[in-house]
């Protein structure tokens, strides 16, 4: 098949989004699909933050990027751009004869899709990664009013894709009581299970002597933003320490509240505790989950949470917000949750895994077992029965009218 996606968020931007899209479309290409991505252009500074190259990703033979012209927009990361839409893209996309289009957001990029498919009669895919309305402290307006309309603005784009999916559950519920209508269904982000694995005892104990990790460590992956709540865990770890002499924080990842983070953890005495390893390549993250003891997340604005899932394909159990879509994905058996901003709960927690190695090393073993299914070849396998089913309502939808006009 021949399918183009489109994306406001993408390399060299670094996130879950963005690392789903890129381990999706190779694969895609690998099976045999031709695939264009519609993504905004960088430039040399976003690649300077993400500490890459300044050349365009290699997905395969099969996988073309196209550029398009994007503004630079505030965020944590201090990389984010946004596609200005003019509804002319489908203008090259219709010599390419596109079998479907999969639209990655609901902002510039995905009115463009939009716009394409129309025009090109074309069926789109639309897939809600953003819990949109978890975003209130980037917004001018109060934060319940911009909850409430952002959530119904993303349904109502949504709304006019053909078929609709989320990576949880409390995606598609929240859409639904805003009033999706279209068919929707569950599709998680892909994991890669080869490279996110545990680790042997050997291994984890020359990782963390490389690593400078204790024997008590406590890891954090991805962005350095408000919306992840990490003070929480800042928090949780100084009272942590209290008990646990060797208990320390790494994080893993770069964002603008780095400073305040550094701030707090001096302030709170743990200063020295807490290690900011930076924004890590895969095999480095891989490495750093594998020398790690527990992984913890205080986010409040997961529509899934891929390096939760990494963390679990990689045998560690975590400590999690019971909030939207954690409590899916971090099963009683696999990880404990703590109620949200609980900076004592998620202690509580933490000690608890980290004084009981037995019950570590279970939730461990069941973390890794749950993690498995949401390999790159099923999630991929997903995605081209969806594409399929798109496809072929197209093909009956053109019958009938071509039934009627005949």
């Amino acid at each position: 098949m021949r399918i183009a996606f489109f994306t406001d968020s993408f390399y060299p931007e670094l996130g879950g989004i963005q690392d789903s899209i890129l381990l999706t479309a190779r694969a895609l290409g690998e099976r045999g699909h031709d695939i264009v991505i519609h993504a905004p252009s960088a430039s040399p500074r976003d690649y300077r933050l993400a500490g890459l190259p300044a050349e365009e990703v290699d997905l395969g033979e099969r996988v073309r990027v196209r550029r398009l012209f994007s503004v630079p927009v505030p965020s944590s990361t201090g990389q984010s751009r946004l596609l200005l839409p003019t509804g002319q893209r489908w203008r090259g996309l219709a010599d390419w004869q596109p079998d479907v289009l999969h639209t990655h957001t609901f902002l510039g990029a995905g009115w463009e899709a939009l716009a394409a498919a129309r025009r090109l009669r074309v069926p789109l895919v639309g897939t809600n990664h953003w819990a949109i309305g978890e975003f209130s402290m980037y917004a001018p307006i109060a934060a319940r009013q911009f909850a409430r309309y952002s959530v119904k603005a993303a349904t109502a784009y949504y709304n006019r894709c053909a078929i609709v999916t989320g990576p949880s559950r409390s995606v598609l519920d929240e859409m639904r009581a805003s009033g999706l209508r279209k068919p929707a269904q569950v599709v998680s982000n892909p994991i890669d299970t080869a490279l996110f694995r545990p680790g042997e005892a050997d291994e984890r104990q020359a990782l963390k002597r490389s690593l400078g990790f204790s024997g008590s460590t406590i890891l954090y992956a991805g962005r350095l933003a408000i919306e992840k709540n990490i003070d929480v865990l800042v928090r949780a770890l100084a009272i942590v320490a209290r008990e646990q002499p060797d208990a320390m924080l790494a994080l893993a990842g770069h964002g603008t509240a780095r400073p305040r983070l550094a701030q707090l953890a001096a302030d709170l005495g743990v200063g020295q505790r807490v290690k900011f390893l930076g924004t890590l390549d895969k095999p480095a993250l891989a490495q750093a989950y594998r020398a790690a003891d527990v992984f913890a997340i205080a986010s409040t604005s997961e529509t899934q949470s891929m390096v939760l899932l990494q963390a679990m394909s990689s045998g560690l159990p975590a400590v999690g917000a019971r909030w939207r879509a954690l409590p899916e994905y971090i099963a009683d058996d696999a990880g404990l949750l703590a109620e949200p901003g609980d900076a004592g709960q998620f202690a509580a927690h933490l000690l608890t895994l980290l004084r009981e190695p037995s019950m570590r090393a279970q939730m461990g073993e069941r973390a890794w077992a749950k993690a498995r299914r949401f390999g790159i070849a099923e999630t991929v396998a997903a995605w081209e029965r969806i594409y399929a089913a798109a496809d072929a309502a197209r093909g009956i939808e053109q019958h009938n009218e071509q039934g009627a006009f005949g």
